[in-house]
């Protein structure tokens, strides 16, 4: 395969991805053009539409100037000036990022690796690029820099993660024999960048075993505290939405959006289900989330006022459940078990017992990266939904990182001295054993 057969694969696949992003929405609302409608509408308003859902989702901000007639109709405060949608519907981003990664691995295993990441974001952007430039209309425009930069780095980072994947696994070959052998196969580009990762563990390697050994910790304890807090979340979405099917069926009916058009208000639901899911990390961790202006949703407490009218919104809890601060225990043990087991997992890799200080450096940091995740998780996930009050969607970003950080990372601290303590009780009562079945021996040779 030359390099002009890779590139074109790669701008083939990145087609393939922005289609499958763009045809989510575009699908049903084009059914609904044909069904509803009858073809009497002019479907670019359609294009639009599933384009500006796309980028969106995306993290593109949309500005949006409603109709006169409109504005009276839906009677909300602001309407009648210009307003900003900022609040990303996640599940596009999600997808992007997967399909990155699937094309990550794809061009890395291919003679030219480079030229076909390179030519995959080059085309992800162009076409990107295009959508943004062929959609928009008076009422919705979306922001042409962000248009591009947005969705391209989105997928790009997901391509990262597929090379590095590919590179990890020739990276981390400790056999000579079996290195060698994957060097010998590996393409010259591509084995370049695996001697560059290689060179950068090696500089890690080289850092004092204390310190390399609390970074590590560190990042791996962090990574696996924030995905068991989204992992709870994820579930109590789910017992939420089980156990308020029944309103939400109702606000269904409400809408009276038909056949089409209820598929067409799920595929968004669907699309929004990760920002619920951080959402009810936030809740868990403390902080909770606020669906507008002067409203909020927490373990101790819930004030709401009028909310969008999205269904899939009447899962929301109206009142904080009896005894809610006790879930704040969620994220607290989530930290302490985490640390307690890559306490042990350490200890029995032969690793020597760190001394308090680096002990406490490894729990703290486990509480700073996931604090960091959680952070980002939930500016990804706030935003402005709409005019007056809905300008303030989400979790706070600063304070849900903050609070996170400060509960895990405490927690973290405990749970790194009781696995030290438990691994120190078992090496004592070894060695007492050891002394006495010694002592016998001795007290009765033969």
């Amino acid at each position: 395969m030359n390099r002009t057969t890779t590139a074109l694969l790669a701008a083939l696949e990145a087609l393939i991805v922005v289609a499958i992003g763009v045809g989510i929405a575009l699908v049903p609302l084009t059914v609904l053009w044909a069904t509803h409608f009858e073809l009497a509408v002019d479907w670019s308003v359609f294009w639009d539409a599933a384009a500006s859902v796309w980028l969106l989702g995306n993290g593109v901000d949309l500005t949006v100037q409603l109709p006169a007639a409109m504005v009276g109709a839906l009677a909300l405060p602001g309407a009648e000036v210009p307003f900003v949608l900022s609040i990303a519907l996640l599940g596009f981003a999600v997808l992007a990022v997967a399909l990155g990664v699937r094309t990550g691995i794809r061009a890395s295993e291919t003679p030219h690796p480079i030229i076909g990441v390179l030519a995959a974001i080059a085309s992800y952007g162009v076409f990107t690029t295009l959508i943004a430039v062929s959609s928009g209309n008076g009422a919705v425009t979306a922001s042409l820099p962000q248009a591009i930069v947005f969705p391209t780095l989105i997928y790009a980072a997901g391509v990262v993660v597929g090379v590095l994947g590919v590179f990890g696994r020739g990276v981390h070959t400790t056999d000579a024999t079996s290195r060698s052998a994957k060097e010998a196969a590996t393409p010259p580009r591509l084995g370049r960048l695996t001697g560059l990762a290689r060179a950068i563990r090696e500089r890690f390697l080289d850092l004092p075993g204390t310190a390399r050994l609390a970074i590590a910790e560190s990042l791996r304890g962090g990574a696996a505290a924030f995905v068991a807090v989204v992992g709870v979340a994820a579930l109590a979405v789910a017992v939420l939405i089980l156990a308020n099917f029944a309103t939400i069926i109702g606000l269904y009916e409400t809408v009276q959006a038909g056949v089409v058009g209820g598929i067409t208000l799920t595929v968004a639901q669907l699309a929004m289900l990760p920002n619920l899911v951080i959402w009810a990390a936030a809740w868990l961790i403390g902080p909770g989330f606020a669906v507008g202006v002067g409203t909020g949703v927490s373990p101790v407490g819930t004030s709401l006022g009028a909310v969008p009218g999205l269904p899939i919104f009447g899962a929301l809890p109206q009142s904080a459940p009896a005894g809610g601060f006790l879930w704040l225990l969620v994220p607290v043990l989530i930290g302490f078990f985490t640390a307690l087991l890559i306490r042990r997992r350490s200890d029995k890799a032969g690793r020597p017992v760190p001394t308090l200080t680096g002990q406490l450096s490894s729990g703290g940091g486990i509480g700073v990266v996931a604090g960091v995740l959680f952070g980002l998780a939930s500016w990804a996930a706030a935003g402005a939904m709409g005019p007056g009050r809905l300008v303030e969607v989400g979790p706070n970003p600063l304070l849900v990182g903050v609070v996170a950080a400060v509960e895990i990372g405490i927690a973290a601290c405990l749970g790194m001295l009781a696995g030290s303590r438990g691994a120190a009780s078992v090496s004592s009562a070894a060695s007492v054993s050891s002394g006495a079945s010694t002592s016998s021996v001795s007290a009765n040779p033969k």
